[in-house]
């Protein structure tokens, strides 16, 4: 694929979400929390690394899908496991419930767009 700009990237892949982050929504992961999560992510970058590999290589097709079919079901897994948390320490353990309330809107404005 040649290198493209921006602008023509949107138009060739579709509609590009921005990231939307208030500078309060932080959220600080306890160590092993967030170890794990690199973890998983790392196995989901080998996956992808993987498959990249495997297209320059001309593996077989089906070979290559099954490698995106495991990759998908890691960053599905990966993203039930943010959101899980995210529902226990963000929404469930906001300072006020009125917080809670933004926290959890924006949480459904993202699981929004998850599922389509």
């Amino acid at each position: 694929m040649p290198l493209m700009t921006k602008h023509k990237l949107c138009k060739e892949i579709g509609t590009v979400y921005p990231v939307q982050m208030a500078a309060s929504s932080k959220h600080v992961h306890g160590s092993n929390e967030k170890r794990s999560l690199e973890i998983r992510l790392r196995k989901i970058i080998g996956q992808l690394q993987s498959v990249e590999h495997m297209v320059r290589d001309d593996r077989d097709c089906v070979d290559v899908l099954n490698q995106i079919v495991s990759a998908r079901k890691a960053l599905k897994s990966f993203a039930e496991v943010v959101i899980h948390q995210h529902a226990h320490e963000c929404i469930a353990g906001a300072s006020d419930p009125k917080e809670g309330q933004k926290k959890l809107r924006e949480l459904l404005t993202v699981l929004e767009r998850y599922v389509e």
